[in-house]
C-alpha cells in the first residue's frame, strides 16, 4: 500500500504542476495580447492627442521658401497640453531645422524631415513623447 500511495502522490503533483504551468502560459499570452491591442491607438485617440502647428513660412538654405504645417501626435493628453504651452519653442525648432534644408529635401525626403522634427521635439518634452509627425500642408516657392 505504501507504493500505491507514493505513486498516487507523485501523479497528483505532476498533474498539479501541469495545471499551474498551463494557467501561467495562458495568462502571459492574454497579457501580451492586451499590450498589443493597447499599442495601436484608435483614430479618436490620435485626434485627441494631436497638436496642429501654425503654418510656418521660412527660407531654405538654397534660397527658396517653404510654407509648411504639421500635425504632431503625442502619446498622452498631458503631452498635448505641454506642447501647446511650448508653441513658441516648437516654432523656434521648426524654423531652425527647416532653414538648414534645401528644396530637394522637401521633394524627395519629407519623411526624413518629419523624423528630424520628431527627434528634436522629443528632446524638448518632459510630460510625454511625440509619437508621430505628419505634414498636412506644404508649398515650395
Amino acid at each position: 500500500m505504501n507504493k500505491l500511495l507514493k505513486t498516487m502522490l507523485i501523479s497528483l503533483v505532476i498533474i498539479l504542476m501541469i495545471a499551474i504551468v498551463t494557467f501561467l502560459v495562458i495568462n502571459l499570452l492574454n497579457k501580451s495580447n492586451d499590450k498589443e491591442e493597447k499599442a495601436e491607438p484608435t483614430i479618436d485617440e490620435i485626434i485627441e492627442h494631436s497638436y496642429q502647428t501654425p503654418e510656418i513660412t521660412t527660407d531654405l538654405s538654397d534660397g527658396s521658401f517653404v510654407r509648411i504645417q504639421f500635425q504632431i501626435v503625442m502619446d498622452s493628453k498631458e503631452a498635448k497640453e505641454e506642447i501647446s504651452k511650448r508653441e513658441f519653442q516648437v516654432k523656434n525648432i521648426l524654423i531652425k531645422e527647416l532653414a538648414v534644408l534645401d528644396e530637394e529635401a522637401f521633394k524627395t525626403g519629407l519623411s526624413n524631415v518629419e523624423d528630424i522634427l520628431k527627434v528634436e521635439l522629443n528632446k524638448l518634452m518632459t510630460e510625454g513623447l511625440v509619437s508621430e509627425v505628419y505634414t498636412i500642408s506644404k508649398i515650395l516657392q
